[in-house]
């Protein structure tokens, strides 16, 4: 009868420290962070196509090209794993390289505005409408992530769940931040001066 009563206790007692919480939202966000992975693996494989295709263009600056190759090369060669959710470092880095992704993709798409011949290009246009609806997709997905991570770690940090975190180590998750914070947190430079 005691240890009926006992395990009774320890039961009451475990699902008040927030462990069921803690398992429920790891699992939410590897869920969230796989489908961060499927729309980044999903502009992976759009880059192939999109290169190809802008290499028909026979003036097209090759340097920019190259940027994007070296670029999704780079990206895709990162081994992610549910561990890299709590390795802080692997995570920088793996935002890092998806960072230069986006970054050379976003100059392949303004370089690609001077060539009209590209512009009128069917296959160019319906690639470049899936690349941009892709990018929206990762924000959707990052934003869910983000929103997920942000409700584990409001748990591993709240008294008394934290007690449950610091027993079981459930350290707090990592989130995307963003690259060039200092640079977009500067106001715009405007100059309404005269054209020469």
């Amino acid at each position: 009868m005691k240890r009926w009563l006992l395990c009774i206790a320890a039961a009451l007692a475990l699902t008040g420290c927030g462990y069921n919480d803690f398992q429920r939202l790891d699992e939410a966000s590897k869920s969230a962070w796989s489908e961060v992975l499927n729309q980044y693996q999903r502009r992976a494989d759009l880059v192939p196509n999109l290169v190809a295709t802008v290499k028909g263009e026979a003036n097209f600056e090759q340097e920019t090209l190259t940027r994007v190759v070296e670029a999704r090369a780079k990206a895709t060669s990162i081994q992610v794993t549910p561990e890299t959710l709590n390795n802080p470092e692997a995570f920088k880095k793996f935002q890092q390289v998806q960072g230069e992704l986006s970054g050379a993709l976003s100059r392949l798409m303004a370089v690609s505005e001077r060539y009209p011949d590209l512009k009128a290009n069917k296959g160019f246009s319906d690639l470049r409408v899936q690349l941009e609806g892709t990018e929206n997709r990762i924000t959707v997905a990052r934003n869910r992530y983000i929103a997920s991570v942000q409700e584990y770690n409001v748990l591993a940090r709240s008294f008394p769940t934290n007690l449950t975190a610091k027993a079981f180590s459930y350290a707090p998750k990592p989130v995307f931040a963003v690259q060039n914070e200092a640079q977009i947190s500067a106001p715009p430079q405007v100059d309404f001066g005269p054209k020469k």
